[in-house]
């Protein structure tokens, strides 16, 4: 098992009717101004952001506002909320969203307690924050895990980039969790959801480390759960205690434990940034199961017996031992049929995707041929534009 430190400082409060408490959870944070940050208009809609404003306003607690985040939250939007906290004395970020606007919520509490450094710089791997803002968010979407995370990913529109970057400024002080906001969410956000929430995990089993055997049963049984949880959360969007082992999944997912005492990157993730920086439209979910399984088939025999460990704990597989490439296979095959039963794209080309681009995202993801990505296997340009090229043909 290799050295690791595990710290997750978010509290969160979960269940029924927790966004109520937002007004006196902000309070005791004794802050000053609040930014209330969102996306569209089903914060609006559902009443949510009403019931959160009286909230904050029966404790006396004065807001400024900051809608419009959009999937793939935009660095144009964090530069604006950095220039309103400055202007209004804002000390404090609520995000009420998902992870688009709880990841431009963490970048504006980043770049606004560090006015020195541009933000973009963050992003970019030129500074790191030394400060930040107090931020708490109420979730209404279960997918980005953002809520415990120490991750962050914005996006430079202008130029199609797509960075993500990882500090403890990143950490929420609260995370609010009412699986029931989570109702509203149409199906195709709620499978893209599934995915990302898995693939957090997923991404993590396969990371060089041994012996984490405690790790990988947390990691089976998130990757498991989540799974059948979308399904039931599809069959019927109101089923609350799916919803709940969703929303629970999500936070657990991305906030470190899964990978405890394993070492690597989240290649799958950094593939699918540059689709998604490229191709604003292509949401992150859908771009990961796009990707996914045929970087499966592209890795896998960099470390047979970790992927037959996959296939039997996660697919339940009976191990061929003259034969393990088979039974590893099938379990990928197993995987994208999952994908395919909630609808979910499995090759690059679906979601729109022009094979004469495919270059210019191994170029991107490779930072101009000058990074590898680490895993078993690392992934320099050649190997990247490879993969791409079977998720475009699969």
């Amino acid at each position: 098992m290799n050295n690791f430190i595990y710290n997750t400082p978010t509290k969160v409060y979960f269940g029924k009717d927790q966004e109520l408490e937002v007004g006196r959870l902000v309070k005791a944070c004794d802050v000053q101004k609040v930014l209330l940050h969102y996306g569209g208009r089903s914060a609006k809609e559902s009443g949510l952001l009403d019931r959160v404003k009286k909230a904050l306003e029966e404790e006396e607690i004065s807001y400024v506002e900051l809608g419009g985040v959009v999937a793939n939250p935009e660095l144009a939007l964090v530069r604006k909320g950095i220039e309103l906290c400055k202007a209004e004395g804002v000390d404090f970020i609520l995000a009420v969203g998902g992870g688009s606007v709880m990841d431009s919520a963490k970048d504006i509490a980043n770049g606004a307690a560090n006015p020195d450094v541009d933000v973009w710089d963050f992003s970019m791997g030129k500074a790191s924050p030394k400060a930040t803002l107090k931020k708490g968010c109420i979730l209404t979407l279960s997918a980005a895990g953002s809520e415990m995370s120490d991750s962050c990913v914005i996006t430079d529109a202008e130029h199609g980039d797509k960075r993500g970057y990882n500090s403890p400024m990143n950490r929420m002080d609260f995370a609010i969790e009412n699986p029931e906001l989570t109702y509203t969410v149409n199906d195709y956000q709620t499978a893209c959801g599934t995915v990302d929430i898995a693939m957090h995990t997923i991404e993590r089993f396969f990371m060089p480390g041994e012996d984490t055997y405690l790790t990988d049963s947390i990691a089976i049984a998130v990757m498991k759960s989540v799974m059948h949880a979308g399904i039931d959360c599809l069959l019927d969007p109101e089923d609350y205690n799916a919803r709940a082992n969703m929303m629970w999944a999500s936070s657990l997912a991305h906030n470190g434990l899964t990978g405890c005492g394993r070492s690597g990157q989240m290649a799958v993730h950094q593939l699918e940034h540059e689709v998604s920086g490229m191709y604003p439209q292509v949401a992150h979910g859908a771009g990961l199961a796009a990707i996914w399984c045929s970087w499966a088939r592209y890795v896998y025999s960099a470390h047979i017996p970790r992927w037959l460990q996959y296939a039997h704990e996660v697919w339940n597989k009976d191990i061929d031992y003259e034969h393990p490439e088979l039974t590893i296979l099938d379990a990928i095959d197993e995987q994208e049929a999952y994908y395919e039963s909630i609808n979910m794209p499995t090759n690059l080309k679906v979601v729109g995707v022009k094979e004469e681009d495919l270059e210019v995202l191994a170029e991107k993801c490779s930072r101009g041929k000058t990074r590898k990505l680490i895993g078993y296997m690392e992934l320099g340009y050649e190997e990247i534009l490879e993969i791409y090229k079977m998720a475009w043909d699969a």
